[in-house]
């Protein structure tokens, strides 16, 4: 099995996780299975407990794992299938060796971080390649010279000695800054990150260089004179205005040559980019737009909601439609609803910003305006609902009003019976069962589906025959009949909410279904607007 891993240095965000998924797509490209893996630094066990804040989205895998958000990016980019093992932090690795030691398995020595911790860090590395997998590329999060990364890089360092050196291959993500002052791109950033990685015992094979231009000759070869690498692997990680041309700048640079040159791997086809790059370029090539609200609390950090956010893109795509998204803050909202063609109500967890969420989902539903709601965002459609048609005016969920009097969303007791992940969440994948001659069932264009969950709160099945008898559609459910999954409202251009997250599935490859047949809603609404404009502008003239 080949290693490949990547480290950064200089400064945080400098986009490893794009570099790692990238870098798995070109090598596809070549006809290799690719696997990931993320070592997270934090002492959280897992990042479900973390504010969005602080650490951005948290990606659910198939299995019910909730994870580092660039484990999103490696599934968005390639076609490896994500799962439990493949997001490691360092709480969940000390809480792994202090449970061995409680049960007296390392027989009374000393627990070390080497060799314990680092033990069991390789031995999570290892378990990650599947029989068929030819490389596997694992990012270390966090920068080299935190003190939190320090036992992930030690495991990393004694990899190339245990599996060989040449089953092994760092990348080194580092930023060279153009100072507009001087005039000039400055490598000494790069050379002291080189170099305090060299102080822990890891050579770099190849530099990542992030930066706003290609590096020219001279650059490169400074570069590779102070940090000890030929210069064919320097490598310019170039601005690009979208996520997906990373692979294409990768490839002009001639990176995955150079990885396949340096650790043996034989190509197994010629290098095929399709359908991924006539996917991107032809989307760049869009002309129509659709302004897209999200309605959100955590708007002012976009990782928050990044996989809803390429989800989107991704819909867009498939329309041949840019999609532009207005981030709306759910508790400062003023007039901004009246310059979008659809709204999006994302997931979430407690009560800021709700009445802000249920005010633009009504606003959505009395103006006919594309409404999509994913998990909170389709339990605040169902309060806003209960509130304003059904006259249920104190309606409420029990997470946030637990003394309501229309309890419209709560825990259900079937639900705990299914919860075998996360304490009291429903998480990872389950099926839908969708009725026909509805808006679902035109969008999948099947019966049983298959979708991720992260929440606690579901509908409540005391309510379903009030909301069936008013123009509610009940059109997705659990296989037993007894939680509902997705919401339709029939007299609508498009509403709809579903409880679980469509967009964890979605890729450039993938379009999920619900987010193109949105976009396309959207397209419609806003060309059947203009024209609506346009005839008024013109009754306006002939009646001057």
């Amino acid at each position: 099995m080949k290693f490949v891993f990547i480290t950064g240095g200089v400064i945080s965000s400098l986009g490893k996780g794009l570099a790692s998924a990238a870098t798995g797509r070109l090598l596809e490209n070549w006809g290799l299975k690719v696997n990931f893996m993320k070592l997270d630094p934090y002492i959280n066990v897992d990042p479900g407990t973390m504010s969005p804040f602080q650490h951005g989205e948290v990606y659910v895998t198939q299995d019910g794992a909730e994870t580092d958000l660039d484990l999103g990016h490696y599934e968005r980019f390639t076609h490896a299938l994500m799962s439990k093992k493949n997001n490691t932090t360092t709480g969940q690795v000390y809480h792994a060796v202090i449970t061995k030691e409680r049960k007296g398995e390392y027989l009374g020595g000393t627990i070390q971080v080497i060799p314990h911790i680092t033990t069991e860090i390789k031995e999570r590395i290892l378990a990650v390649p599947g029989p068929d997998d030819d490389v596997v590329l694992c990012e270390i999060g966090g920068t080299v010279g935190d003190i939190e990364s320090l036992p992930f890089l030690e495991a990393i360092r004694q990899m190339k000695l245990e599996v060989g050196p040449e089953n092994v291959l760092y990348i080194h993500v580092t930023l060279v800054p153009y100072i507009t002052a001087a005039d000039e791109l400055k490598t000494k950033p790069t050379q002291h990150s080189v170099r305090e990685l060299r102080e822990i015992g890891i050579q770099p094979d190849i530099i990542l260089c992030r930066t706003d231009r290609f590096l020219p000759d001279e650059i490169k070869a400074k570069i590779s004179l102070f940090c000890n690498i030929p210069k064919e692997s320097v490598i310019t990680a170039m601005d690009v205005k979208s996520i997906y041309e990373v692979p294409k700048v990768f490839h002009e640079e001639n990176l995955d040559i150079a990885i396949m040159q340096k650790l043996g791997l034989q190509k197994k086809q010629e290098y095929n980019p399709e359908p991924f790059q006539s996917i991107i370029q032809n989307y760049q090539k869009s002309t129509d737009r659709v302004t897209i609200g999200v309605i959100g609390k955590y708007v002012n950090l976009k990782d928050a909601y990044k996989s809803i956010s390429e989800a989107l893109v991704h819909g867009g795509m498939a329309n041949s439609t840019k999609v532009e998204i207005k981030w709306i803050d759910s508790e400062n909202m003023g007039s901004l609803l009246h310059a979008v063609h659809g709204i999006l109500v994302p997931g979430g967890f407690g009560d800021r910003g709700i009445e802000g969420k249920i005010t633009a989902i009504k606003y959505a539903r009395e103006n006919d305006i594309p409404f999509f709601g994913i998990c909170l965002g389709m339990q605040c459609a169902v309060i806003e609902y209960a509130r304003n048609v059904l006259g249920m005016e104190t309606a409420h969920s029990t997470e946030f009003e637990p003394e309501t009097k229309f309890p419209v969303i709560d825990i259900m007791e079937t639900q705990r019976g299914i919860i075998t992940k996360g304490g009291t969440m429903r998480l990872g994948s389950y099926s839908c069962i969708i009725k026909s001659g509805t808006k679902a069932f035109a969008a999948y264009g099947t019966s049983e589906i298959y979708e991720r969950h992260r929440h606690r709160y579901e509908f409540n099945s005391k309510f379903t025959a009030d909301f069936m008898k008013s123009g509610i559609c009940l059109s997705g459910a659990s296989p037993d009949g007894e939680l509902v999954e997705i919401i339709e409202l029939k007299n609508h251009k498009w509403f709809m909410g579903c409880q679980f997250h469509p967009e964890f599935q979605s890729s450039p490859i993938y379009q999920h279904p619900l987010f193109v047949n949105f976009i396309k809603a959207a397209k419609e609404s806003h060309a059947t607007r203009f024209a609506q404009i346009l005839n008024e502008v013109r009754t306006t003239q002939r009646t001057l």
